[in-house]
């Protein structure tokens, strides 16, 4: 039996969801050479989306502001060709400032959702999330009138599923789950084999029954090829100590005879509270490729080497 057909489905918190313990990242296919180094072509693109949409994962996460609309122009063709959104697909979007002016207003998100529908094709999305919260304060996210009152707005208009919040910052991110507005939680950067930060975010995310995604595990490259590869963590040059328990990490795997990359992606669907890792993917064989990651054997006890190389060496947050 191929591996692509056990890929477990999760419930995605209390929101009626079923969602397979990975999700496809819509960023790269859409080409964002500042973030990730390289360019994509729009068929390269589109056909990874058509991948995304036809193999043994059931969920594709974009944004509005993705490469400025074309991850979601991509996936939108890829749609058309494979005759709309398939049953039970969990395909989510964002609300995003206006990446010129920088407005996050209440009538911006309107705009943001009308843009990213009529992009896609579609007249719904099944989650939608507010992208990036930490670009303006809690109070003016939380104001009358503001994002996060709209942003339920549009789910209660029918325009989607469930909504979430999507964001860095953990302390930041912890006052929204506080505020039991949101059925799901992005986090990204923030948990992976050498950043523990958002623990507690999860915890308490996990407590009131809200769907966790779990973003960027690789920390923008380091933790799928390796510190000899780059010295960025999430896209910033990584502090030394950060490096030295990836270095750790990456003899530990080795030493086991498995893949780094799929210990980073391992420590995250393991995690009982997780309900889905996302993947930003740009081939179309990276999709099968991510599955296989996902399923490879790896024996119980690297989990514990590895707690205990970040243990002796400290969990290094650089990303707050």
């Amino acid at each position: 039996m191929s591996t692509a057909l056990v890929l477990p489905k999760r419930p995605l918190g209390s929101t009626g969801l079923q969602i397979t313990s990975l999700t496809i990242g819509g960023g790269p296919l859409g080409s964002m050479p500042g973030n990730f180094g390289y360019e994509v072509s729009a068929e390269r693109g589109t056909a990874t989306a058509v991948a995304a949409l036809t193999g043994s994962v059931n969920a594709l996460d974009t944004s509005n502001s993705y490469s400025r609309g074309e991850s979601e122009r991509r996936i939108g063709v890829a749609l058309r060709r494979v005759g709309g959104l398939p049953e039970g697909y969990v395909l989510s979007t964002k609300l995003d400032r206006d990446l010129d002016t920088g407005d996050f207003s209440g009538d911006r998100m309107r705009r943001s959702i009308e843009e990213s529908l009529e992009r896609l094709g579609l007249d719904r999305v099944p989650l939608l999330h507010l992208h990036d919260p930490e670009h303006i304060s809690f109070e003016e996210a939380m104001a009358p009138g503001g994002p996060v009152e709209v942003l339920g707005q549009l789910r209660d208009e029918g325009l989607a599923g469930a909504i979430g919040v999507a964001g860095g910052p953990v302390e930041l991110l912890r006052r929204f789950v506080a505020t039991d507005v949101f059925d799901v939680l992005l986090t990204h950067n923030r948990w992976t084999l050498v950043n523990r930060a958002a623990g507690p975010l999860l915890d308490e995310a996990a407590e009131r029954g809200m769907g966790v995604v779990n973003a960027a595990v690789f920390g923008g490259g380091i933790l799928a090829s390796g510190a000899g590869s780059t010295t960025k963590y999430a896209y910033r040059e990584a502090p030394a100590e950060l490096l030295t328990a990836v270095r750790a990490i990456e003899q530990l795997c080795a030493g086991y005879g498995v893949p780094l990359a799929a210990a980073a992606v391992q420590f995250s669907t393991r995690d009982p509270r997780i309900s889905t890792t996302v993947l930003g993917v740009s081939r179309p064989e990276r999709v099968a490729e991510s599955v296989e990651l996902a399923t490879a054997e790896i024996p119980p006890q690297l989990w514990s080497d590895v707690d205990d190389i970040v243990a002796r060496l400290g969990s290094v947050h650089p990303t707050d």
